[in-house]
């Protein structure tokens, strides 16, 4: 990410992205409603804000007519938001012609989207406005956090200069570490989870249980608890209050908090941090008062996109720094935009919608909320069936009492952009008792939303873009029926069916279309890939399997293999595999790696009786042979930069290759032996999320054209396709 995101670069053990910029000294305070400007705006201002006012969608426009306080803006998928917020941004610099020193901070949940709005803004700034790219800053979250707290050391308790971030998973070491040195310390505990209710003492049956708590119960639960409980404001002392309140005869709580307490231990003794730290961090920074002052009289506004992803500590964050300190009281000069309906990342994070909408409950008992209910992303018959499944939902489960019977489980074509004539859904076969399949055969069907304050939904219909609307190829008319429902008899007819309807999609439109399946789970899409692969290969189909794809990039996994080898040259699996590398890269010819690979010794050092090598292979012998000599000539740590270089790795690879080293090298410091470098990139590839510096757009690469993209639905979050399979 460019310099002007936002976010000023810290040294975390990698040499980090640049995370947002620093704001700079204090201001004059503001008042929680922003006063009029005193020096009337320039007249040719004044006409392009018109004009920008008026290309935006009523809901839009609400947010372009902000003028101080909260706001809530509850929109419907593809409505617009980060042009709205794009806009408004623009438009409040205008108006109040805002500068370095008194500033918007935008806020969004990832960085392709902090990027994605942040050329928005200065588009309309530079185009429409002729205004100074200056006046805001554009952040993820914990990019914010980050910001805050490396400018107060001594405050946010965080030793930046020497740790490293981490974003360890389940089966990271530092849990697993956690979890045997809890084990160690906790004898009795661990005995009554072993022993359970019924035990005999059998010996295979106490190693069975011994593996399982081991490797995935506490594991598991310790993973859960810490990041639940650290994204929540709690210290383990906390948890260890609570032990007093629970009553179960495993002491789970206890075990919990003791798991939290070993795992915090094992952090500060290694320096490390994790992106809960971050957050944290910068609320201990404002707890002092001079600080918060300080930061506060710098902020204008904050404007958060994609507000339903916050939990509540992270939205506590961005409305300390939204208010004014002359006026504390007064209402935070905050715009929270999102969809209160949308809860797919409250799967893996501790976000819930439930905090939104409740703060949108409160804004419009002050008629401050906006609602921007206009969507061109999807046909007619898809926001209809949208529509009518948010409905029925409110009604099955809204505490009326009706017993639901599920929405057309396994749902395998939905055709939600293309050309053609609207025609006739087509079932197959029919959903029986199911809602969405009466529907469908009765569209005109009204469903009564029940009146119950516990509603799992908003009351919040998506409607259609007017006629004039800018965005090109609105609500395009559906391919088919525009909706198709099929219930496969298994997996395997899944495939099929999926298989089929692929292929006449291609046939009849060729290479001019996209085409995605959604998938629940990684594992899931890495099967339909590798089931799908033969038909569609048979038909040159290229199929973009996105978690294969961007499984913690290539780049370490091949810098591994390459090293592996290097310390075990005479082991036939780390040769075969360093070899492959070598023809993927297309470096050696392809030949017979297996030929290669069943005599190591005879192949990379032929002796004077061996039979003579082909030219292929002595290609491929000059290369592994370069590899040791380099092995042997260079010190540990500039191994990595020279299996890169040697790979003839792009600008991105390179940088992805410079960055894995610096946090190599800051993870065996003081230990730099090849076991310990083999360690380290065996743990960052299995077990930890390691983002590799992109040069290319990630939307651009999942959404082109003439490809059949395999992605989870978290992933596919706010991207479009012409067709989309569930």
């Amino acid at each position: 990410m460019n310099e002007d995101i936002g976010v000023r670069s810290q040294e975390l053990g990698v040499r980090s992205q640049e995370l947002g910029a620093k704001i700079n000294s204090s201001a004059s305070s503001t008042s929680s409603v922003p006063p009029v400007p005193t020096v009337p705006p320039v007249p040719t201002v004044s006409i392009a804000w018109e004009r920008i006012r008026n290309s935006l969608r009523p809901g839009q426009q609400q947010m372009a007519d902000w003028q101080g306080g909260s706001l809530a803006v509850s929109a419907v998928p593809g409505a617009g938001k980060s042009t709205g917020m794009a806009a408004a941004t623009a438009l409040a610099i205008a108006r109040y012609q805002l500068h370095a020193k008194k500033a918007i901070v935008v806020v969004t949940f990832t960085r392709s989207a902090a990027a994605n709005i942040k050329a928005k803004i200065r588009n309309y700034l530079h185009r429409d406005l002729s205004l100074p790219l200056k006046g805001f800053v554009v952040n993820t979250l914990h990019g914010l956090a980050l910001n805050i707290a490396s400018r107060y050391p001594d405050l946010s308790g965080l030793p930046l200069d020497t740790a490293t971030l981490i974003a360890p998973s389940q089966s990271h070491r530092l849990i697993r570490t956690c979890v045997e040195q809890w084990i160690a310390n906790n004898p009795r505990l661990y005995s009554q989870l072993l022993e359970g209710r019924q035990f005999d003492g059998e010996e295979t049956e106490r190693l069975r249980r011994q593996s399982v708590l081991r490797t995935e119960i506490l594991p598991s639960l310790a993973h859960l608890v810490i990041h639940e409980a650290k994204s929540s404001g709690y210290q383990p002392q906390k948890l260890w209050d609570l032990t007093q309140e629970t009553t179960d005869e495993y002491e789970i709580m206890a075990i919990a908090a003791g798991l939290y307490e070993q795992y915090e231990k094992l952090m500060r003794s290694r320096d490390f941090i994790d992106y809960d730290d971050m957050i944290l961090a910068a609320l201990r920074v404002l707890e002092n008062p001079s600080a918060r002052v300080y930061e506060q009289r710098q902020v204008f506004a904050v404007f958060e996109d994609e507000a339903q992803d916050s939990s509540p500590l992270q939205t506590k964050l961005l409305e300390i720094l939204a208010t004014d300190p002359d006026n504390p009281a007064n209402p935070p000069n905050l715009i929270r935009v999102g969809d209160p309906n949308q809860a797919i990342n409250s799967t893996f994070t501790p976000a819930d919608p439930i905090y939104f909408r409740r703060f949108c409950e409160d804004c419009d008992k002050q008629q401050q909320l906006a609602t921007m209910d206009r969507a061109g992303r999807s046909t007619r018959k898809i926001i209809e069936a949208a529509n009518f499944a948010l409905e029925w939902v409110n009604r099955a489960y809204g505490g009326v009492g009706t017993r639901a019977t599920g929405v057309g489980t396994r749902a395998t074509g939905v055709g939600t952009r293309g050309q053609g004539e609207e025609s006739k859904i087509t079932l197959l076969p029919p959903l029986r008792e199911s809602p969405l399949s009466e529907w469908l055969q009765n569209p005109k069907s009204k469903i009564q939303n029940p009146k119950s304050a516990e509603l799992p939904f908003r009351l919040q219909k998506i409607q259609p873009v007017d006629l004039n609307d800018p965005q090109p190829d609105a609500n395009p008319t559906s391919i088919g029926g525009g909706l198709e429902l099929c219930t496969p008899r298994d997996i395997h007819h899944t495939v099929e069916l999926i298989g089929k309807r692929v292929i006449s999609l291609f046939a009849e439109a060729g290479n001019e279309i996209g085409v995605a399946i959604l998938v629940r789970e990684n594992r899931q899409g890495r099967w339909l890939a590798e089931a799908l692969t033969p038909i569609c290969r048979e038909h040159n189909i290229p199929i973009y399997e996105v978690s294969e794809s961007d499984r913690h990039s290539h780049v370490p996994a091949e810098i591994l293999t390459l090293l592996q080898f290097l310390d075990r040259p005479h082991s036939p699996d780390y040769l075969k595999a360093a070899l492959a590398v070598l023809v993927q890269r297309q470096l050696i010819p392809t030949q017979d790696l297996n030929a290669l690979a069943s005599v190591p010794e005879q192949f990379l050092y032929p002796g004077p009786l061996d039979p003579p090598q082909a030219e292929p292979v002595k290609r491929a012998r000059y290369f592994c042979r370069s590899l040791l000599r380099a092995r042997m000539e260079l010190p540990h740590y500039q191994l990595i930069s020279f299996l890169a270089l040697t790979l003839n790795y792009d600008q991105a690879e390179l940088a992805t290759a410079d960055k894995l080293g610096e946090r190599v090298s800051q993870q065996i410091a003081g230990t730099n032996s090849m076991s310990a470098i083999l360690s380290v990139l065996s743990e960052i590839i299995n077990s930890e999320r390691f983002e590799p510096v992109e040069t290319e757009q990630l939307e651009a690469r999942y959404t082109r054209l003439g490809q059949l993209t395999i992605i989870t639905m978290h992933k596919a979050k706010g991207l479009d396709w012409d067709y989309v399979f569930l």
